[in-house]
């Protein structure tokens, strides 16, 4: 079942955000540190509410919440930023935009490691790795799996 903040929420239409649109949508990260923060996590999952509110930090110290710089991100943290981009590029249940293609996906990753957004290290880990591809053929429309030319992100 939704609450109503859910269906305005699923509501918006595609196209441009508004800034209150934008707004909503970044205040997720506060709820998630405030409901995560307040379970017992086991040792070994300690880090999980950490993990979990920093998908949004950049390697240049400008995301949110806390505009955490990339030498306060640990390794884990740098990758689920990559993936969790990768993933909201390629979503096609966001009524505020279209699915985007895996190729444009990755080109707009590679960009946002060029200006100092993402870790180049873990961008080509996901690269190399095939991990956007695995991923892609097994979550994504088939119409959305283009062909990725991964030698123009090489070293």
């Amino acid at each position: 079942l939704y609450n109503q903040g859910e269906i305005y929420n699923l509501s918006i239409s595609r196209g441009t955000l508004t800034a209150e649109d934008r707004f909503k949508i970044n205040e997720h990260m506060i709820s998630t540190i405030k409901m995560l923060d307040s379970l017992p996590f086991p040792p070994e999952l300690q880090n999980v509410p950490r993990y979990a509110s920093t998908h949004h930090e950049t390697m240049h110290g400008k995301g949110y919440p806390r505009k955490l710089s990339g030498d306060q991100l640990s390794i884990p943290e740098r990758i689920l930023a990559v993936a969790d981009i990768f993933e909201a590029l390629t979503a096609g249940d966001r009524p505020y935009k279209k699915a985007k293609p895996v190729s444009v996906a990755i080109d707009i990753l590679h960009r946002m490691v060029l200006d100092g957004h993402l870790d180049k290290d873990c961008f080509n880990l996901f690269i190399d790795s095939g991990v956007y591809l695995k991923y892609s053929e097994e979550c994504l429309n088939p119409e959305q799996v283009d062909v990725v030319d991964i030698s123009k992100y090489g070293e």
